[in-house]
């Protein structure tokens, strides 16, 4: 679900991962670049999103897995 909210708001996306900072720097990117390219660099912050959202679910795994006593 994650993935879809990127698609329309990835500041708020990439708050829900856990990197509030981030976040914040993206936010205060995002609105101008949207302004001023008319859209053009949407893109480019929906596939930030999607990298940090997927980044954080391996992240998750590999603690889960660690947990388990599984490392690779």
């Amino acid at each position: 679900m994650n993935y879809v909210l990127a698609l329309f708001l990835p500041p708020l996306s990439i708050l829900l991962t856990g990197r509030p900072i981030l976040s914040i720097i993206v936010f205060l990117i995002w609105i101008p670049a949207i302004v001023f390219s008319g859209g053009l660099t949407h893109p480019m912050f929906i596939a930030l999103a999607w990298i940090l959202i997927y980044q954080s679910g391996e992240e998750s795994r590999t603690r889960r897995l660690e947990r388990n006593g599984r490392s690779h």
